[in-house]
């Protein structure tokens, strides 16, 4: 029997029991109801997820959030009144009998309990209540016992095929002008962060209304948007040739660009096989792509069976230009998250302290495990917000995923790097980095987008892989294991869309350069991309030069062991998938007189962190006997040693 390569037995299988869990429990999958899972309906609508009070009663709060405000699109509310009740929906274009599935929001103004019938279940709204739920234009929708006329939902439009050609695989966009995408048949609905619908392929074909639309094609973030206006013939097929140019190319300066942290599979409203995965990294133009396997809120550990199938094996779909590995995601929430590239075989460890486990072993040991293992690791998503003090690090102790053990690995030399972009805020994972470097450690600025396949509309997650990326610079062919060393040797930029160089003399990123105090060396940095704004060079002192983005030269007079990095930002564009514009390379190392850089500022900030720790961990780690805190103490002591030793 001839099996596909890109779906072993043993990964269809698992493909199989994901669909189950997707349709007996919904998005969530059936996983624990902690707060992100709690969250995952009303993340499909960021802008008012985000503007969700901390209610515990989250459908209320999210009514509360969209009211006032137009209902976003793909919701539909039902309003009950005194009188009775108000449908508010947009209407979509449908070429076909296929029933168009939506998001439902009843809002009940009514003083008295209300039973709204969807599909044969019974939803009993309190006075004033409000309930969200999954549903499609052909739903049964019964409001105290009489039908919901939904035919308001859809009109029939007079189909049309574009025939979509660019000469190479892209990603593409194809949009009524009320904002309605449209899809190749049998391909998931998805949207990115700024709400565009969006496929991969080249030679595609898409059935679509006779109506004018607009066509977009791009290649992740080295290909510039293209753009154009077409009014497809009836019953007929229209072609469109549309090729995006490019802004720079890495890989012809020996740079590869990688997502070293997206998912498969980790709950979400579709599941998604390896095939999805290999047409975006070629759609993408994405170098290399590491599909991490990792738990949601339980111990169901999603892609452990391709992990195991391709541990230590580039996936199929992999070459010359492009490799894709399966990785982990080892998962703490007390102490943080790491990402493990490149790793021979399946750990023995992938989370602890989820559903009343122990948080033990420690981060530190499993980073052990991983790098026995020949993977290159990272923090994830370090911290979410801004970061001024060791215990902003620390703060209430929740359970928020903050990387309150990075300064320990840190120290001892189990991480490669950090995820200096992520999909949340990161303002104090770069003020976090900074410290760590100043207090002599050495880490590669990293990227991950924590993209998750099984989401076709989610904020950031929803967005395709690659839209950050860690660019490192080999010397020779790509292979994973060639990624690997690059990133330990700190040869690395991470960048929302910009391309971002940094010199001092001859030493380039990742160099380590031996002066004596005296020494005068020019330092240059240089950016491409429309969207940047502004240039900086950093020192362990701060910023040293400014400027509009493009070239930034400055002469530095050197005083005492120090770091140069650079950094590129900006607003909010079109050709970034983020909040904001922003690239920061790793560090370029500068040793006086042998001495490496350890500021005394930052090692007491660094020590102040791990006293804050230590006591983090005897007052709320879950644990289950005293050597295993004593586990964790040894290894924060240890920690400790290095840094009063750099004093």
């Amino acid at each position: 029997m001839h099996h596909d390569p890109l779906l072993p037995p043993v990964v269809a299988r698992a493909l199989d029991d994901y669909r189950a869990l997707l349709a007996e429990h919904g998005i969530t999958w059936g996983e624990p109801p902690i707060g992100y899972v709690r969250m995952l309906s009303f993340l499909r609508f960021p802008d008012e997820a985000y503007q969700m009070s901390g209610d515990t009663d989250l459908d209320r709060a999210f009514r509360d959030a969209v009211s006032g405000r137009e209902a976003p699109d793909g919701l539909t509310v039902l309003r009950l009144t005194s009188g009775g009740y108000i449908l508010e929906a947009r209407s979509c274009a449908v070429l076909s009998a296929t029933p168009v599935a939506g998001v439902l929001l009843v809002d009940s103004a009514r003083t008295t309990t209300a039973t709204v019938t969807l599909d044969g279940t019974e939803h009993v709204i309190g006075s004033g209540g409000a309930r969200l739920a999954e549903f499609t234009s052909d739903s049964d929708l019964r409001c105290d016992g009489e039908p919901v006329d939904l035919s308001v939902l859809t009109r029939a439009a007079v189909p049309a095929r574009l025939r979509l050609k660019a000469g190479f695989p892209c990603r593409w966009s194809v949009t009524s002008t009320d904002g309605q995408g449209w899809w190749p048949d049998g391909v998931p609905h998805r949207r990115d962060y700024h709400g565009v619908p969006y496929f991969h392929g080249d030679d595609v074909t898409v059935a679509v209304p006779a109506e004018p639309l607009v066509v977009g094609v791009t290649r992740g973030m080295e290909y510039e948007l293209a753009e154009t206006q077409v009014v497809p013939s009836p019953w007929r097929e229209t072609t469109v040739e549309l090729t995006p140019s490019r802004v720079y190319d890495a890989a012809a300066k020996g740079w590869y660009g990688a997502d070293l942290h997206v998912h498969l599979n980790w709950a979400g409203d579709v599941v998604a096989a390896p095939a999805e995965a290999a047409v975006m990294q070629h759609g993408e133009d994405l170098h290399v792509l590491n599909l991490v396997a990792g738990n949601v809120a339980g111990r169901r550990v999603y892609d452990q069976e391709a992990l195991h199938h391709w541990a230590g094996r580039d996936l199929p779909w992999s070459d010359a230009g492009h490799v894709a590995r399966m990785g982990v995601e080892y998962r703490n929430d007390l102490l943080g998250h790491v990402h493990a590239f490149g790793l021979a075989a399946p750990p023995s460890i992938y989370h602890t302290g989820f559903l009343d486990d122990a948080d033990w072993p420690p981060n530190g040991a499993a980073c052990g495990e991983l790098r026995e293992l020949q993977a290159v690791l990272g923090y994830a998503h370090p911290f979410h917000g801004p970061v001024a003090t060791p215990g902003d690090v620390i703060g209430a102790a929740q359970r928020d995923c903050n990387a309150r053990a990075l300064v320990v690995d840190a120290a001892l030399g189990l991480v490669d790097g950090v995820e200096l972009l992520h999909f949340s805020e990161f303002s104090g994972t770069v003020e976090v980095y900074r410290r760590l470097l100043g207090a002599g450690n050495r880490l590669a600025a990293l990227a991950g987008t924590d993209s998750m396949l099984s989401y076709t509309r989610q904020d950031t997650v929803s967005s395709p892989p690659g839209w950050e990326r860690v660019y490192a610079r080999l010397g020779g062919p790509l292979s994973a294991e060639a990624y690997a060393h690059a990133v330990r040797q700190g040869r690395t930029f991470a960048t929302t869309g910009p391309w971002l160089e940094l010199t001092a003399g001859g030493a380039e990123i990742g160099d380590t350069w031996c002066l004596a105090a005296g020494d005068e060396v020019e330092i240059v940095a240089r950016s491409v991309g429309p969207e940047v704004e502004r240039l900086e060079i950093v020192t362990a002192d701060g910023v040293v030069a400014a400027g509009p983005g493009g070239e930034l030269r400055t002469t530095l007079t050197i005083t005492e062991p120090t770091y140069v990095v650079a950094t590129a930002s900006g607003g909010p564009h079109r050709r970034s998938l983020h909040r904001r514009v922003y690239a920061h390379t790793s560090p370029i190392y500068v040793d006086v007189a042998g001495r490496p850089v350890a500021r005394v500022e930052d090692v007491r900030w660094c020590l102040d962190w791990l006293a804050l720790l230590d006591q983090t961990v005897r007052s709320h780690a879950r644990l289950d006997s005293p050597s295993q805190l004593a586990d964790h103490l040894d290894l924060i002591e240890k920690a400790a040693q290095i840094y009063r030793a750099r004093l």
